[in-house]
């Protein structure tokens, strides 16, 4: 990794990798197939590295914040494979998803391996309450996908609305990921939920300029197909404010590319976003997580760990992929 806000925690990082490589062994030839396609697929691996930052950040000294940072990853990795099964995606990190190369069912059927491993190894760090942040965390995220299929093609979402999906489809495992890891390393009431708050607004900045990006980036650069929100029929925020500040023949043009979700109108409804402030507007809500994120950083004392959260947050904000 290139970016600076890994290298106060370099050396427990490449021992989540190691642990990831030898935690996805199994005696099933496509299991161990598909597993290896996935780590050899890489990512940043944000969800991981912030569970060894709030560790450390906390003082913790022991060695099982690499085994915490792996589960969240295999949390993480088996919503991404179901993600794409529902969605119908394929392409993902710039390779083909696992279902475009494997099929559904193998897709769906190693993302529950990959979801009973991270339990089994919730059970080896054998901490209750990083349990049940955990268990409830995957509860809510459960919750948020269903939501979010409820409100497909639906052009009357309402910005709380598609904000309480994000909240529990996005942020809730950076949540997670940063209060389990704060339990793990012993830390005041304080501190813990500054660190929850951190990693709530974490997420939900992730996920707004994700949202911003498909209307923006591009393809080479995503690793996915722009415009992949609207040919899924997802409404995101970007869409949610051109509908609602948008003229009549814009309003009405958003409404039909949603219900139909088609992307032979991609360019037009890229430029309608434009126009009409969606995507000023999403980056500018990004923003203002991210000092919400600032703030609760306030309340850990200074050192490497707190400035590297303090530039991840940065990053997650200003990126362009």
């Amino acid at each position: 990794m290139t970016y600076p806000f890994y290298d106060a925690v370099a050396s427990d990082f490449a021992a989540v990798d190691q642990l990831i490589t030898d935690s996805l062994s199994s005696n099933v030839p496509l299991v161990e197939e598909i597993s290896g396609y996935l780590i050899e697929a890489g990512g940043k691996r944000l969800r991981p590295l912030l569970v060894l930052l709030s560790a450390k950040a906390c003082g913790y000294n022991g060695k099982e914040h690499i085994k915490l940072a792996a589960i969240i990853e295999f949390l993480h990795t088996a919503m991404l494979l179901h993600d794409d099964v529902i969605d119908e995606s394929d392409l993902r990190r710039g390779r083909k998803t696992v279902n475009a190369a494997w099929g559904n069912p193998a897709s769906v059927l190693v993302g529950d391996f990959l979801h009973s491993r991270a339990f089994e190894m919730m059970v080896e760090i054998g901490d209750i309450r990083v349990m049940e942040i955990l268990s409830h965390a995957t509860n809510v995220i459960a919750e948020g996908e269903v939501q979010q299929l409820s409100s497909i093609r639906n052009p009357d979402t309402t910005e709380a609305g598609y904000l309480e999906v994000v909240s529990r489809k996005t942020a809730m495992l950076f949540q997670a990921a940063a209060h389990s890891a704060t339990v793990l390393g012993g830390a005041d009431s304080q501190v813990e939920n500054a660190l929850r708050d951190y990693g709530l607004h974490l997420g939900m900045s992730f996920q707004l300029i994700d949202d911003m990006l498909d209307y923006e980036g591009s393809t080479v650069d995503l690793g996915k197909n722009v415009g992949d929100d609207l040919a899924e029929g997802k409404v995101t925020l970007p869409l949610i404010v051109a509908m609602r500040q948008g003229d009549e023949a814009q309003r009405a043009f958003v409404r039909q590319a949603i219900l139909s979700g088609g992307v032979e109108n991609l360019e037009s409804i890229i430029k309608t976003v434009q126009d009409t402030g969606g995507l000023k507007y999403t980056n500018e809500r990004a923003d203002a997580e991210r000092n919400k994120a600032l703030i609760a950083l306030q309340q850990l004392d200074e050192s490497a760990y707190k400035e590297s959260m303090g530039a991840l947050i940065n990053f997650v904000v200003d990126r362009s992929y």
